[in-house]
């Protein structure tokens, strides 16, 4: 398989908060690659990376990174696809990657989601992936709809509930 996803996170110690991005990639039958690169210890394994990446058939890039978290930046600096950045709770709560992710110069846009944010990089990934395949474009409908059931089966729950004043 050719992966159309590639995952790079600064250290292994990243893995906790990127193993819902791999899950949901799994769930959704994307192929995906997993890779640890650093902006400021291998940088120009990063640069390499980056180049590269568009040839080798990735459509996606999700980098996360922690504290100064340069490594989302450095790789959307290299490639023309589309990048991804998942900030990494840390040193302030995570404010400081995401900050660091978000304020990117003019020409050099990396998306960002919320501090540990994985699940909804994969997302936001299938999502990009879903404009040009169908299948992964139903498989997409379908995860969503099980989104709403699971708001009916909760809102079914909470009219068990019983108090004195509760009025529905």
């Amino acid at each position: 398989m050719t992966p159309l996803v590639s995952i790079i996170m600064g250290s292994t110690s990243d893995l906790p908060v990127m193993e819902k991005a791999c899950q949901l990639l799994n769930d959704m039958q994307v192929p995906f690659e997993v890779n640890a690169f650093s902006a400021h210890r291998t940088p120009a394994e990063v640069e390499q990376f980056a180049r590269q990446a568009q040839q080798r058939g990735l459509r996606v890039i999700i980098a996360a990174a922690g504290m100064a978290a340069a490594l989302p930046g450095v790789i959307a600096a290299n490639t023309t696809l589309p990048v991804i950045g998942v900030p990494i709770k840390g040193m302030l709560d995570g404010l400081d990657a995401m900050l660091s992710i978000i304020q990117m110069p003019p020409g050099i846009p990396v998306a960002t989601v919320g501090v540990n944010g994985a699940l909804n990089a994969a997302l936001l990934a299938v999502q990009m992936l879903a404009l040009s395949d169908a299948a992964i474009a139903q498989r997409l409908s379908d995860y969503k709809s099980g989104l709403k059931s699971k708001i009916v089966k909760a809102n079914e729950q909470l009219a068990e509930l019983k108090y004195d004043y509760k009025t529905n």
